[in-house]
This record gives structure tokens, C-alpha cells and sequence, in this order.
């Protein structure tokens, strides 16, 4: 069964396997420790911090190992900050970024900090420039991941770093979703990583901080890791992390090149073996393993369940696979349709014929979830309908449901006539404007509905 989910978890590493099995033998006792046991711990822990740190581009005292990189980013975070609080509280850093940056970002404004989302282009990227004008005199950190891990796009870190080592402010890289394909570009003050991401065990983080940077460890404190992170280290998982890492760089070239080319056909043919299909994600500048698409008029925990039954197991930033029903915050920036999103995301080791495998499954896959969902084809361009406007019921329905009625329905309409779609569903706003997009329509724009039910989204016919 292909495993398409490489950017949440990839599978262990063989030399993952091996290291950890090694270690667990030879480094289960306390490294701070004078005999014989504790130095033979301590060699281990000393070597793979210099394998971490030659990865990342670091000396290895700057190098800290933590339990996970949501752990890393809450450190690193909390750090500079307190490091930095004479400057002031606030923090710039892009609307895409992964949830542990925003809840660092909310735990800061709580406090009575404040913080600045940079927005994004469709692709999913920053401009240097507008990253630099949210920059303010209390700015104390900006924070910017090197490449985004629900749609690929690689960001411009070191047009980003230049301006903000100009304005004297640090940058934290969340490099978790990059790490593995090469090191990020310098410029960057302080740098976290996940070793799940790349093959080793889970239960590993990285935290990076440039010698120079103020950096003041927030909550107790201990003797270990700098007292950036304390608590005993779990030898063998790091031992694991550091020598999968090393392996992983070692083919990256080559699998990446590789991973590309699979990436490209699936990027060219399912825009053309699936109708209203839109690819997000920077089609160049991007990791070479991950592609992204929304499907119109499809469910998208539906439609993962359907395509694991079918022996794909892939991931969704769809509103419709999470309990909040609420779009992902990722697409919402991009401006992006949400509904039926698929991650499709590579491991080492892909098969051309696993890929096509997957293309040959995917139209008939969504075409059942359209079938059972009671999609009405597209209107006829030439005759159309005959109404002048039409108002669409969707209170109550969840998503893809009022797009599904808007589709329905517009070809009730004459060309030029217009289409109101009642929803209360959040991922209305997003995807509605996002459909007529696609398919050639224009977007009126909303107001609230009758009697402050929901909102009233208004599309006129052009085609």
C-alpha cells in the first residue's frame, strides 16, 4: 500500500533502524556521568551533535536537541523574545506558517505582545518586501519556515534574512518540511527541525541558535543541552535522528531529482484526468516531493477514505477532514479553493509505478464521491438558463454542499443573471470565490443574509 505522507511522518530510515538498535545498546546511561558507561554515552551524544550541526550549517555548540519541533519552536520562540524584551513584544511572521508558530504567536499576545501575519501570494509565498515593512522599532523576532508543508512552496529566507539582519532583528527558519533535501540558506539567527520529517524516530527536535543572538531559556532550567531544553536526552533516538539525517543528505540530489519528475506528472496530469481540479503551490520553487490540489464539488474526508480504500494513504488541508470545519488556514491565506484538498507527499524511495498506480485510481475515485454527492454537470454555454437570479438554501449544509448547490443552480440563470448562495458554513467565503474562478464566473460579493442567517454570497452568470 503507498504511503503518500511523507510531510506529516516519513517511515524510518534503515539507518535510522540500525543506529537506534546500536544505541540502545551502547548509550542507555547518563552522559554527565565521569565512568565508563556515561563516556561512552557522552561520545555518542557529542557525535551526533556534530553530524546535526554539519547538516544544518551550525557550529555544535549551538546546537540543542529537544523532544519534538513543535518543542524546538516553542523554545526558540520564547527565547529571542525574552532574550530581546528590553526591544519590545512584537512578532512578525508569515500567515502560512505551521501551527506551532501560531500558537506561539497567540501565547505572545496574550501576554500583551502583539503579532503581525505577512501575507501570501497563490503560490503560498511572502515577498521580502512586504515581510520587511511589517517590521517595526519593537519588533523583537519574525519568524518564516524555509519551505510550507501543506503546499511546498519554498520561501525566500534569504532575501528575508538580508532585511531583517538590516533592521536588526532575528530570524527563526522552520526548517522541519527542507532539512532533509539541503541546508537553508544563511542568514537565518535561529533554525528548528523535526526528525520524523526526514526518517528518524519521533521524539527529536533540533533548535539551532547563532552564537551573538540574545537568547534567554524561558520555565525551569536544568544542566542539560545549555538549559535549552531540560531533561535527560533520549541517546539512542538522537543517535538515530543524527545518522538518518546524514544518510538522508547523502542522496538528496539524486532523490530529489528523482522525486521531482514524479511530482511534475502528477502536477500535469491530474489537472487534465480530473475536471475543475485547481494544483496549488509554487509550480518551481518548491520541495521536489510534494504536490497539492483541490478538487470542486468533492468531500474531502470522503474522498481520503475512498483513496485509502483504494490503498493510497495521502493527507488533506480540506476544512471537510477536520473537526472544526473550518478551512485550512494555509489555503485561506493562498485565496485558494479548499474543498476536496489532497497532500500528496513522496517518500524516499517512490515508485514510478506507485505514482501511476495512484493516477490511474484518483478519476474514478472522485468521480463516485461527485456521483453520491449529486453534482449536476456544468450549464450548456450556449442556450443557459432563462431566470434572471436565483436565491440557493444552504443554511445548514456543510462543505462541499453549498458550492455543490451554487453549481447546480447557475445554469438556471440567464448570462448575466445572478446566483445567491445563503450559507453559514465559514468555508463558504473561500471556496465560492474560488469556484467562479474556475469556472469563469464572477464574484459579486457578500453581505448578511436575510434576518442575520448567515451570509449571502452573489455570483452573476458570465458563461
Amino acid at each position: 500500500m503507498p504511503y503518500f505522507d511523507a510531510a506529516s511522518g516519513a517511515p524510518l530510515h534503515p539507518v535510522a533502524r540500525q543506529a537506534l538498535l546500536a544505541a540502545l545498546d551502547e548509550g542507555w546511561a547518563d552522559p554527565a556521568r565521569l565512568y565508563r558507561e556515561g563516556r561512552r554515552a557522552r561520545l555518542l551524544l557529542d557525535a551526533a551533535r556534530e553530524a546535526a550541526a554539519e547538516a544544518v550549517g551550525c557550529r555544535p555548540d549551538e546546537l540543542v536537541f529537544t523532544p519534538s519541533g513543535t518543542h524546538a519552536v516553542h523554545a526558540g520562540v520564547e527565547g529571542a523574545l525574552a532574550g530581546r524584551r528590553r526591544v519590545g513584544a512584537h512578532l512578525v511572521l508569515s500567515a502560512v506558517e505551521h501551527s506551532s508558530v501560531l500558537h506561539s504567536a497567540a501565547a505572545v499576545e496574550s501576554r500583551g505582545g502583539a503579532f503581525t501575519e505577512v501575507p501570501v501570494d497563490r503560490t503560498g509565498a511572502v515577498s521580502a518586501e512586504a515581510f520587511e515593512r511589517a517590521l517595526r522599532t519593537d519588533t523583537a523576532l519574525a519568524a518564516l519556515q524555509s519551505a510550507n508543508h501543506e503546499v511546498g512552496t519554498v520561501q525566500p529566507v534569504a532575501e528575508v534574512a538580508e532585511r531583517c539582519r538590516a533592521a536588526g532583528v532575528p530570524l527563526l527558519v522552520d526548517a522541519a518540511q527542507s532539512l532533509p533535501w539541503g541546508p537553508v540558506p544563511g542568514g537565518w539567527s535561529l533554525l528548528t527541525a523535526s526528525a520524523h520529517k526526514w526518517g528518524g524516530p519521533a521524539g527529536v527536535g533540533l533548535l539551532a541558535v547563532r552564537k551573538g543572538v540574545r537568547f534567554a531559556p524561558q520555565g525551569p532550567g536544568g544542566e542539560r543541552e545549555s538549559g535549552r531544553s531540560p531533561g535527560f536526552e533520549n541517546i539512542p533516538a538522537i543517535v538515530a535522528a543524527a545518522a538518518s539525517l546524514r544518510a538522508v543528505r547523502a542522496d538528496a540530489a539524486a532523490e530529489s531529482e528523482r522525486l521531482r519528475v514524479l511530482v511534475d506528472r502528477i502536477r500535469r496530469r491530474v489537472a487534465r484526468l480530473v475536471p475543475d481540479v485547481e494544483v496549488v503551490g509554487d509550480p518551481v520553487r518548491r520541495l521536489p516531493h510534494l504536490v497539492t490540489f483541490s478538487c470542486l464539488y468533492v468531500d474531502g474526508e470522503v474522498l481520503l477514505h475512498e483513496l485509502d480504500r483504494a490503498g493510497f494513504s495521502v493527507s488533506s488541508g480540506s476544512s471537510c477532514t477536520s473537526s472544526t470545519l473550518t478551512p485550512s488556514h494555509v489555503l485561506k491565506a493562498m485565496g485558494v479553493l479548499s474543498e476536496g484538498n489532497v497532500r500528496v507527499s513522496l517518500p524516499v524511495g517512490t515508485t514510478a509505478q506507485e505514482v501511476n498506480g495512484f493516477l490511474e485510481a484518483l478519476p474514478g475515485v472522485v468521480a463516485g464521491v461527485r456521483s453520491r454527492l449529486g453534482v449536476a454537470p456544468a450549464p450548456d454555454r450556449a442556450t443557459g438558463g432563462s431566470a434572471g437570479s436565483l436565491v440557493v438554501d444552504a443554511l445548514g449544509m456543510r462543505c462541499p454542499q453549498p458550492v455543490i448547490e451554487l453549481g447546480n443552480a447557475i445554469g438556471g440563470v440567464a448570462v448575466g443573471g445572478t446566483v445567491t448562495v445563503l450559507s453559514d458554513d465559514e468555508v463558504a467565503r473561500l471556496d465560492i470565490p474560488a469556484w467562479c474562478g474556475m469556472r469563469g464566473q464572477e464574484y459579486v460579493g457578500e453581505a448578511p443574509g436575510p434576518g442575520g442567517a448567515g451570509v449571502a454570497y452573489t455570483v452573476r452568470r458570465v458563461v
